[in-house]
């Protein structure tokens, strides 16, 4: 019996050599989400480092789980790496500022475990979540978190005497000129290590400007495994952990098109019931998460793309590649390490990052008929709304804490918005009159002039 690529084992070198090109081309974004998240919440490097190597360990073992499976309940058993998604970046940084690191990962694990209960729903109820608001967070996604990315160029105090200085932003715009040279002119595995090369560019850029401090590399030791719940005993604001399911309802909307992606690329067929077990994977993330202080994780679509270059769909090549990121995420010297990089080094790869999810959310929108006016003002009015809090900062800042949390996060609001008018619009009686009325309306008369 002939086996489908999916399933074939390949000899140990281009098993290896294909597993660690995956994490090459997935740990510039996986690790950006932590130094994100820890410079906008002011953490010391020391903290950083220690939600580094927790993102690491808590995708590598996410990853072996989508690849693998465990029994016929979790797993895609399809060739996927996953890693923490930038969705959960925005909500998460809001609730931390509000309520703390325990709220943050008490949401987390209550939206995974939440998750993890509407996983088999979902995939049966995954037409109510169509491209129309996938493209909409999306976008918005990307969009807000491009202010963040700023912050780390040029600072988040104007009154400080370093905000806005030359070096830091010079530093960011060699890092993004490197980034566009290997993106824009590389071939093969260079176009997709652009940033990561950009990163390391950087970096030694700014260790001959010194600007780099690696004092904290020395202190860090070379094993160690973050302990479940470092900040102390998890909290569950209900804002928060509201927030934290619509992430998760984002997550399951944004890997289910990556998963059917893979399908298609590899040929394996995806059923109802294989869906299901890859999102049960993502809830399963929510709950590591939220134990481990790590994130939520989703299928990296960087990789998805590296399969159709490769052709290499072997599901053991990508556990492999969940291994590696183990091993990576033991090691607190490593974390230490990437926590050290300069802010501006951090702030010009997220511009070309953040924005880049905002690309896609708006390709994703080319799939929809926004030749309808239902739908152009549906997504109109859900990216307006999501996109005020990053334009208007502290707009609801008067509202009670618990509805800060829900508004305060273009995320929230534009996925709530957007999913309330689809529905309404696109799955009752009154969008089909709606679209009915406007066809007889311009519809000719039988007495108008031709």
């Amino acid at each position: 019996m002939t086996l489908h690529p999916v399933d074939e084992r390949p000899p140990v070198v281009r098993l290896c050599a294909f597993a660690v090109q995956h994490v090459l081309i997935m740990y510039a974004g996986c690790i950006t989400v932590p130094l994100v998240f820890g410079a906008a919440l002011g953490l010391d490097r020391a903290t950083i480092g220690l939600l580094i190597n927790a993102d690491l360990l808590v995708a590598g073992v996410i990853t072996i789980v989508q690849s693998l499976g465990i029994g016929k309940l979790v797993g895609l058993r399809l060739p996927v790496v996953c890693g923490a998604t930038f969705a959960a970046l925005s909500p998460m940084i809001v609730i931390g500022k509000q309520y703390g690191l325990p709220a943050v990962y008490g949401s987390m694990l209550a939206g995974g475990a939440i998750g993890l209960a509407l996983a088999v729903p979902f995939a049966k109820l995954v037409r109510f979540f169509p491209p129309l608001i996938t493209g909409i967070v999306l976008t918005v996604v990307g969009l807000s978190l491009i202010g963040v990315a700023g912050g780390l160029i040029v600072g988040t105090d104007p009154e400080a005497p370093t905000f806005g200085a030359p070096s830091g932003i010079a530093l960011a715009a060699v890092v993004i000129a490197v980034a566009i040279a290997f993106l824009c002119l590389g071939k093969g595995l260079w176009t997709q290590l652009g940033v990561l090369v950009a990163m390391l560019v950087g970096t030694a850029i700014a260790l001959s400007m010194g600007l780099l401090d690696l004092s904290g590399v020395g202190e860090a030791s070379w094993f160690g495994v973050s302990a479940p719940f470092h900040f102390g005993a998890p909290t569950f604001p209900v804002a928060a952990v509201v927030a934290m399911v619509i992430v998760m309802m984002v997550v399951f909307t944004e890997s289910t098109a990556s998963m059917m992606a893979v399908s298609e690329i590899t040929g394996r067929p995806l059923r109802g019931p294989d869906l299901a077990r890859g999102l049960v994977g993502e809830g399963l993330s929510g709950i590591l998460g939220g134990v481990f202080n790590a994130f939520i994780d989703t299928v990296f679509t960087q990789n998805v793309g590296a399969l159709a270059t490769t052709r290499m769909f072997s599901r053991f090549v990508t556990a492999t590649s969940g291994v590696i990121l183990i091993v990576l995420g033991l090691v607190p010297k490593l974390g230490a390490l990437v926590a050290a990089l300069p802010a501006p080094v951090i702030g010009g790869v997220g511009v070309i990052l953040f924005a880049t999810v905002a690309l896609v959310g708006i390709n994703t929108l080319r799939r929809v008929d926004l030749g309808d006016r239902i739908n152009t003002t549906i997504a109109a009015t859900s990216i307006g709304i999501g996109l005020l809090p990053a334009f208007v900062p502290g707009m609801f800042e008067r509202f009670p804490a618990p509805a800060q949390i829900l508004l305060g996060s273009g995320l929230s609001l534009a996925a709530i918005v957007a999913f309330a008018l689809n529905l309404l619009f696109n799955h009752t009686r009154l969008g089909v009159a709606a679209r009915a009325h406007r066809t007889s309306r311009e519809e000719p008369s039988a007495d108008a002039p031709v």
